[in-house]
């Protein structure tokens, strides 16, 4: 988890977070960077933090990549907003839909239990391979 008072590591980690997303739907940074109307290396520079990204264009990303402009920052920013953005993030993809829909549907107390440990270990997971990433 970044230092939450240092400007620089909240950019990395938001531009981490903007890799993370855009390379899991499959889409290279020339692609993103088309549909932002800006150079691959623009979004390199944002990816690594390099250069911080506007509020308009952060929200032009989540748009692009399906997803809240919330997603992109740390889970103790997304806490303090409330079960209400919480939920909006889940379901912010046809993924997160689908988890949403079909979590409450597993009878068995203790396979929730374990679906929500294996979620939270391989998000915790991500979270650790980007910080080593940077």
């Amino acid at each position: 988890m970044p230092n939450l008072g240092d400007r620089d590591d909240i950019d990395a980690y938001v531009g981490s977070r903007i890799s993370l997303r855009r390379s899991a739907m499959g889409l290279s940074q020339t692609a993103l960077a088309r549909q932002l109307g800006i150079s691959f290396q623009q979004v390199q520079k944002y990816e690594t933090g390099i250069n911080r990204i506007s509020a308009s264009r952060l929200h032009r990303v989540a748009m692009i990549l399906g997803t809240s402009v919330e997603s992109f920052f740390p889970a103790v920013e997304r806490e303090r907003a409330g079960d209400g953005a919480i939920l909006r993030t889940l379901t912010a993809t046809a993924d997160g839909r689908a988890i949403a829909l079909d979590f409450p549907m597993i009878e068995r107390v203790d396979v929730r239990k374990a679906v929500a440990t294996v979620v939270a270990a391989l998000a915790q997971r991500e979270a650790d391979t980007v910080m080593i990433d940077r």
